[in-house]
């Protein structure tokens, strides 16, 4: 058994086993001592896109990232830059210590093509600072366009003065994306770690030699409970997470005018008179207009087939839904509605935006 406890799957990390088909890990006994086995798991989402749960949650992950703080090396903190506030880990000064930390902000891409690169790195710097973390150095990329790796190999090589490195992100930031980008890079192997865009699929540390003494790990992807993500089946996922860049969606609105984001979520516009809404969301998720007094009803009637995602309406609480009231105040701000999506208002305006109580709502200076 002990050669056994050695073997893990080279998609997941998970420690090989054959006993349970049901839990991480599981390959049939014949498959277990082949080169570079890839547990059941990893092997159907990479060949059907399936997702299997792990009973892993975001307390498990936490305790794994813990053992960080201990060990010698940097991080590569990699965010959502379409979606900063929800992909950021508010946890991590205290999982990592004193270690120097890189941050990487991935697709690029999905911003439009007219963003000023440079405002958006010290933007990303600024508010990273303003949730306590101040990164060495942040990078821009693009790890399903191969946007900036050289970039930030080039950080890496900079700041890790021969020490391990460690890369950590949030579920869907798209890391395990960028780690076969860099293997790609440094060992000239394609796809060699798991890639979806299922919340959650990298399961135990992974390790690339970077050198005879060093390695880069990949840790898990934390989940985080306070995203639009976890409020839809993972064929909704697909809906809600751009895979393109996004296009702005301008509505003129009036007070007393309602936007609805499939049913997942609204915007109340309240007092401002006539103005523009400008809409960041995936092309793919469909945004409705309607007065805000017949909005409640139509939130009720309509949920699942007018207003979708969610295609079930069962499986969306409107009784558990919070009001955010937010003000623009005296410039042009986003709202950010985390794993979903942001709204572009200039100053002088009241908002009510309405979500399940468990999703972040944050006004935040506008990226754009």
């Amino acid at each position: 058994m002990s050669e056994l406890d050695e073997l893990k799957c080279i998609g997941c990390g998970a420690p090989l086993q054959s006993d349970n088909p049901e839990a991480a890990g599981y390959v049939p006994e014949h498959n277990l001592f082949r080169e570079d086995v890839i547990c059941k798991r990893c092997f159907r989402l990479k060949n059907y896109n399936e997702v299997q749960d792990v009973g892993m949650n975001s307390d498990d992950f936490l305790n794994l990232l813990n053992g960080l703080a201990d060990k010698k090396g940097i991080i590569v903190n990699v965010v959502d830059v379409f979606d900063f506030e929800g992909s950021f880990i508010n946890a991590l000064k205290r999982i990592v210590g004193n270690k120097k930390v890189i941050l990487v902000a991935n697709k690029l891409d999905l911003l439009p093509k007219q963003i000023n690169k440079r405002r958006v790195t010290e933007w990303l710097k600024k508010t990273a600072r303003k949730y306590g973390l101040e990164a060495e150095t942040v990078v821009l990329i693009s790890a399903e366009k191969g946007w900036g790796i050289d970039d930030l190999m080039q950080a890496i090589e900079s700041h890790r003065n021969q020490q391990d490195v460690y890369i950590v992100g949030t579920t869907n930031v798209g890391k395990s994306t960028l780690i076969n980008k860099l293997i790609e890079q440094s060992v000239g192997e394609k796809d060699t770690v798991t890639t979806s865009r299922f919340p959650g699929t990298t399961l135990d540390m992974i390790d690339i030699p970077l050198d005879e003494t060093s390695f880069m790990f990949d840790t898990p992807g934390i989940i985080q409970e306070h995203q639009m993500t976890h409020f839809v089946s993972d064929k909704e996922l697909k809906t809600i997470m751009p895979k393109n860049e996004v296009k702005q969606r301008v509505y003129q609105l009036n007070e007393g005018q309602t936007l609805f984001f499939g049913g997942l979520a609204r915007i109340d516009y309240v007092v401002g008179g006539k103005r523009p809404l400008i809409c960041y969301f995936s092309n793919n998720l469909k945004i409705h207009r309607t007065k805000t007094e017949k909005a409640n009803d139509l939130w009720r009637n309509q949920l699942g087939s007018v207003l979708t995602p969610p295609s079930d309406p069962t499986q969306f609480d409107l009784d558990n839904v919070k009001a955010v009231r937010l003000e623009t105040g005296k410039e042009k701000r986003d709202v950010m509605i985390a794993g979903l999506g942001f709204i572009t208002i200039d100053a002088g305006a009241k908002v009510i935006v309405r979500v399940p109580k468990n999703v972040d709502v944050i006004l935040r200076n506008s990226i754009m």
